[in-house]
């Protein structure tokens, strides 16, 4: 497995306009966001009982959650010290998430829904990003890519803050 440093170099091989970076600033985190409340409302079948965080605890046992907890995982493999600052990402998103049901549901929306939307727009920024690099996006070489652009963010916060990885 790559180290996290590799896995920035590589990834960071296709992200050098500054224009690109910045595009890349708004919608990783976006797309991050509004994957999981796309797959908040698919439930994973287990009966549970209680609260957490106001939340029925049922409400808890989704695809989102699965997808967070893979994620998670994935991240400790490449970097512990990452991994822990991804869980401050994933609660975030996880608020996010439940931002974007109570949003859509205003407009007559489901959570998917909005979530679907910001999901297209954020990835047709990102291609224009990509347009603007005069580079092919990093997860049409690697599918791994796709989870390392968050990291690769993360690992900018991480730099400026002097914390290491």
């Amino acid at each position: 497995m790559r180290s996290a440093d590799e896995w920035f170099e590589a990834y960071g091989e296709s992200h050098k306009n500054p224009t690109n970076k910045l595009i890349h600033w708004i919608c990783v985190p976006v797309i991050f966001v509004s994957l999981i409340a796309m797959l908040w409302d698919v439930r994973i079948p287990i009966k549970l009982e209680g609260e957490l965080f106001g939340l029925a605890v049922a409400e808890w046992t989704n695809l989102g959650i699965g997808l967070l907890t893979f994620a998670l995982c994935y991240y400790a493999v490449i970097s512990k010290s990452l991994a822990i600052g991804m869980l401050l990402v994933a609660a975030l998103s996880i608020w996010g998430a439940v931002c974007i049901g109570h949003i859509s549901g205003e407009y007559g929306l489901t959570r998917f829904q909005g979530g679907l939307s910001l999901f297209v727009v954020a990835w047709i920024g990102q291609f224009i990003g990509h347009k603007i690099e005069g580079k092919k996006p990093s997860f049409l070489e690697d599918i791994q890519f796709l989870m390392i652009g968050p990291l690769w963010l993360l690992g900018f916060i991480y730099r400026r803050l002097n914390i290491s990885y």
